[in-house]
């Protein structure tokens, strides 16, 4: 029996044991922390014997600095240019928003109107985005937010614009082009004047022009119609306008001779003006019941439709003379070839340059560019349409004048090595006023 007791007694030692090792264990890291440097504790937490882990603080965003907003100049009214101090925060800047609402509105009003990208300047023109419109005279509020590259974003303070949108009567940027106006201007008055007193000016031959009254009375001689195309643009285009009065000059010349007269017609507005053009012709020619109203009518507004169309009437007809005097565009060398290929005399004009090759190559004469604009004063020799071609060919002058004197001063730069041309290019580009 007293073996079997003693055999028990170390199990019950180290039963008693447990308890001893568990507070031991728990103590351990208080009794170390004088091991640890500048480590202060909390007092419950010595007393508990625990130590919670410590959660670092988060990095702190500056907010953006002050907004500054001043009027926009040279504009209708409707822009406000902003400059803010930007967030120092550099490493994770991703941009600065900026946020704007009228003044004295909730919270729920503010709209975000611009981003500008971490590194960009931080200045804006608000305004120039049309969702987002300034409206002239109403007072509004400005803050701008960064945000960061995690998604984190810190508003600025709310500013109050210091000014607020008001438009400009005259635009300080546009002087130049108003002295240019000016003297374009005093040059057609002035040659106006000189027309109308009865001065002869000179124009130059050209020979689209001069034909015209040969193509007629070729017609006239042989029989046959005439047929005037005024092209396939609307009445908004200039090219139209011109050949309308072209036209009228024409009708009136058809009228004299007793000349049948063709003039198909895409657009029902132009149409209507030809019309009325084709009547005013016969009227000053003073053979009013001459005109035909079955001469001038609407043939489709498809444009290849009106092209066969066209090309038929030239097949049917064989005029002598054909007119293609307005905006042509693919179909330019389907009616020339096609009046080639009947034997008539064709005089063609239009500004579209991609179509003015294929009227060269088929046709006997052709007006290019501004050669059609000037055909009525030709025609007409009135002195106001002469004095306008008379004022614009001195404009042009004074234009080729400043060309030419820039040429020279290159060639000049270039062969002396100096800079004489940096001159003219200052006296252009200087401000004419602040």
């Amino acid at each position: 029996m007293r073996t079997s007791s003693t055999r028990y007694v170390p199990a019950a030692l180290v039963l008693l044991l447990f308890p001893a090792l568990s507070a031991a264990q728990a103590i351990e890291p208080v009794v170390a922390r004088d091991s640890v440097e500048n480590t202060t504790l909390p007092a419950d937490t010595i007393a508990s014997g625990t130590v919670e882990p410590q959660e670092e603080p988060a990095a702190v965003i500056d907010a953006p600095g002050a907004v500054t907003v001043t009027d926009s100049p040279n504009d209708a009214g409707d822009q406000l240019t902003l400059t803010f101090e930007p967030s120092t925060e550099t490493e994770t800047l991703f941009c600065h928003t900026v946020y704007r609402r009228i003044a004295g509105e909730g919270d729920e009003s503010w709209l975000p109107v611009s981003i500008i990208p971490a590194g960009d300047p931080s200045e804006l023109v608000d305004g120039l985005d049309p969702d987002y419109p300034i409206v002239p005279g109403v007072q509004y509020e400005y803050r701008i937010a960064v945000q960061t590259l995690d998604g984190l974003e810190v508003m600025g303070p709310v500013t109050p614009a210091q000014a607020v949108a008001e438009g400009e009567y005259y635009h300080t940027g546009k002087t130049r082009a108003l002295i240019a106006s000016s003297i374009f201007i005093f040059m057609i008055f002035y040659y106006f004047s000189r027309a109308q007193r009865g001065v002869q000016f000179y124009l130059r031959p050209i020979a689209g022009i001069e034909a015209i009254d040969e193509a007629i009375g070729r017609a006239t001689e042989m029989g046959k119609p005439i047929l005037y195309v005024p092209g396939l643009s609307s009445i908004s285009d200039v090219a139209t306008i011109a050949s309308l009065t072209v036209l009228s000059r024409v009708a009136k010349k058809i009228a004299q001779y007793q000349t049948r007269l063709i003039v198909p017609n895409r657009d029902p507005i132009v149409y209507t003006v030809a019309d009325e053009c084709v009547k005013q012709g016969y009227l000053e020619a003073g053979r009013p019941d001459a005109y035909d109203p079955e001469s001038v009518f609407f043939l489709t507004d498809s444009q290849f439709a009106y092209v066969a169309g066209v090309n038929g009437i030239m097949m049917r007809e064989k005029p002598a003379t054909n007119f293609y005097l307005g905006m042509f565009w693919a179909e330019s060398l389907l009616l020339a070839e096609t009046g080639s290929l009947s034997g008539a005399i064709q005089i063609a004009g239009t500004d579209a340059v991609t179509q003015l090759p294929f009227f060269i190559t088929t046709c006997d004469y052709t007006l290019i560019g501004e050669e059609l604009y000037a055909a009525s004063a030709y025609l007409g020799h009135e002195p106001k349409q002469i004095g306008a071609v008379k004022g614009q060919d001195a404009c042009k002058a004074i234009i080729m004048g400043f060309i030419t004197l820039a040429l020279v001063l290159t060639v000049v730069d270039l062969a002396a090595g100096t800079h004489t041309l940096d001159w003219l290019r200052q006296l252009m580009t200087m401000s004419v006023m602040d």
